[in-house]
């Protein structure tokens, strides 16, 4: 009965024997693989040989079938055929094998591998050859399609990724030449009109573009783009023509990082996952001892229906690919997932901390009152702020040009200035010292302090605004006030948090404790921290924590890693042009909060969805279980038993998600 067993052992351990032979006669020479590497999908994405992650699976998988055929018509018609089927049966088994030696061998493990091995092994020893055949063939199906979740996860960004223009037209001295985009270097100028993919990352030096960025943001509006303004390689110039500055090409481009943290998501196991898979290791060797002391009793056959009764690869396939599924809809989205529990996360969280300036109000405020303390004008206080500020990009500086340029007002010769930075700036223009930072800065470079700011700092802070201070020589001359613009989405995407469970909704800031208050009662917030420099957030993370809370901390820059790193769940509004140091969990690309329902409506589904993923492993289970001992299934029952569920739970995991319907 067992004959064929010992044939196929016997040659499995030929083939290791003969590849520990060559090695040692031929060392550094490749020996036949037999098990499909596990990086092959990482590397792969992009290349040429985009198909070599699932080659050799998708190979196996083709040679089970023709093994299934066969051992059917050996069993059926011709007898034949039996030595064409033990040889195809074993030569599709050997990956499974292999799997199993490295289980017992290196990791010294008894996992779901060996255990349904031994299945397999009595139905070969049952002289029951398709239904030997179809387990093979289901253990390489359901590895194979793991890895094509894999590969469609990303498939919305790798296929655009493929699809860059091979060649680029470079300007040089004024006329265009055409070179290969590999050749592509930094301060290259790059052209890209009408129609055309933008083939890399840069600045935008002449012309006027409308760009197609929804592979990057999820945005279906088009973005004008004009000199100044950066681009991103795999949007599409949808009309006009822009020269673009190179700053970034090939695998260094925004484009291709999200793409290789796509594919690094996908590596990462959900809780559910990891509980399932705990329960099966829990429970393999138990089942094991339990099968060997049946099988005298009950034989070969009872004693594969009770394995195949283990809830085994089932919550190994279905919880990645729903997994990965919603990971392909937030990217969709513009939702950019580069940890895969991150999402799973999400529908636990009971607190949300938002950073406020540039997350819930825009970067740059707008100048409000421009104050006088001495005997200056309006226009004179704005210059000076205007002449300290010119050089830098920071978002007050920005606010600061915006409005000396709105009034039409000239800078001064500045040639000869000279710049001293600290808690301020501190410009000496033609003999005049002039000193432009905050009040802190102001009194530790011990400047005169008129009375009356103490109450003109009062009124700004009742209506939620800040202030700058100008000071010429040793004295505050005025300062500009400066309102926070809160983001239009703003308001309705708080009121809307509540109806996710959301318990606790906080703001976190650097300023004063006026506007900040100010802000927190606008948008009905729970609490509120002012004052708070960058590497105390992560404090009132951890302290929230303590008090059993579930924090997920939103921000939009470097000022906020260390508290996103603390939080349960991290997500950052910094966009596309900091993907490569954002700390982020999740990035919302389109640097806004439209998309924070979309992420939490693919998290409270990916709950339920995983949720099912159990009662779909478990389900089986029980009815072969009862088959083993009660209805006295055969095994090819109990095998399509687990097909059948199998095949409705991979079909429901695949569903993309919808968005789940606000009341």
């Amino acid at each position: 009965m067992f004959i064929e067993v010992g044939i196929m052992f016997a040659a499995y351990f030929g083939v290791r024997i003969y590849e520990r032979y060559k090695d040692i006669k031929e060392p550094g020479k490749e020996t036949l693989n037999i098990e499909p590497s596990k990086d092959i999908a990482k590397d792969s994405l992009g290349d040429d040989d985009i198909n070599g992650s699932n080659h050799e699976l998708q190979h196996y998988h083709k040679a089970g079938l023709a093994s299934m055929g066969v051992s059917f018509l050996r069993e059926s018609v011709f007898p034949v055929l039996a030595p064409f089927s033990l040889g195809l049966y074993i030569y599709t088994a050997m990956p499974y094998m292999k799997r199993v030696e490295d289980s017992l061998a290196k990791d010294r493990k008894v996992n779901v591998d060996v255990l349904f091995f031994l299945a397999d092994a009595l139905t070969l020893g049952a002289s029951q050859y398709f239904t030997a055949s179809l387990g093979v063939w289901l253990m390489n199906a359901g590895k194979m399609s793991v890895e094509m979740a894999k590969d469609q996860s990303g498939k919305s960004i790798i296929d655009v990724f493929d699809q860059l223009p091979q060649k680029v037209w470079v300007l040089m001295d004024n006329v265009e030449v055409e070179f290969p985009l590999k050749n592509i270097k930094i301060n290259d100028i790059v052209v890209a009109n009408t129609g055309e993919k933008i083939p890399v990352d840069g600045i935008v030096t002449e012309g006027m573009a409308t760009v197609d960025q929804h592979t990057l943001t999820g945005e279906s509006q088009p973005a004008e783009k004009t000199v100044g303004d950066r681009v991103f390689a795999g949007t599409i110039v949808f009309a006009g023509r822009i020269c673009i500055k190179v700053e970034k090409s090939g695998e260094d481009t925004t484009f291709s990082k999200i793409r290789q943290i796509l594919t690094n998501s996908t590596d990462f196991k959900t809780g559910v996952q990891l509980k399932g898979e705990k329960w099966a290791d829990n429970s393999t060797l138990p089942m094991l001892g339990a099968s060997c002391l049946m099988l005298p009793f009950t034989g070969p056959v009872t004693t594969a229906v009770f394995i195949n009764s283990h809830i085994g690869n089932r919550i190994r396939v279905l919880a990645p690919m729903v997994t990965l599924n919603h990971i392909t809809a937030a990217s969709e989205k513009g939702i950019l997932i580069k940890d895969g529990r991150a999402i799973e996360s999400l529908s636990e969280i009971d607190t949300i901390l938002f950073d406020k300036t540039g997350t819930l109000t825009t970067e740059v405020p707008k100048i409000g009152d421009i104050n006088l303390y001495d005997n200056y004008k309006e226009e004179e206080i704005l210059c000076f702020a205007a002449v300290a500020e010119h050089k830098f990009t920071h978002p007050i500086a920005t606010a600061i040009r915006k409005k000396f340029e709105e009034i039409n007002l000239l800078l001064p010769d500045m040639d000869d200035l000279q710049y001293k930075i600290g808690y301020g700036i501190t410009v000496i223009m033609n003999g005049t010292v002039l000193r432009v930072g905050s009040m802190r800065f102001m009194m530790e470079e011990k400047i005169t302090i008129p009375s009356k700011v103490s109450d003109i700092q009062n009124r700004a802070h009742r209506k939620g605004n800040s202030l700058i201070y100008v000071a010429v020589n040793d004295k505050i001359s005025g300062s500009i006030e400066l309102k926070p613009q809160v983001r239009t989405e703003v308001r309705e995407i708080i009121s809307g948090l509540r109806s996710y469970g959301i318990e606790h909704i906080a703001i976190v800031s650097g300023d004063h404790r006026g506007p900040t208050e100010k802000l927190a009662k606008e948008l009905d917030m729970d609490d509120y921290y002012y004052d708070i420099l960058p590497e105390k957030k992560a404090e009132i993370v951890e302290k929230l924590q303590k008090e059993g809370r579930s924090v997920c901390y939103i921000g939009d820059g470097i000022n906020d890693a260390i508290a996103m790193k603390k939080a349960n769940v991290s997500i950052s509004l910094s966009g596309a042009a900091s993907i490569a140091t954002d700390t982020a969990e999740v990035v919302l690309m389109d640097g806004s909060l439209s998309h924070l329902y979309n992420l939490f409506d693919i998290s409270k589904r990916l709950h339920g969805k995983l949720k099912k993923c159990l009662a779909y492993t478990i389900a089986p289970g029980v009815a072969n279980f009862s088959g083993a001992f009660i209805f006295h299934y055969s095994i090819l029952t109990s095998m399509l038993v687990n097909a059948g569920f199998g095949i409705v739970a991979m079909k429901d995991a695949m569903l993309p998600p919808k968005e789940i319907t606000r009341k």
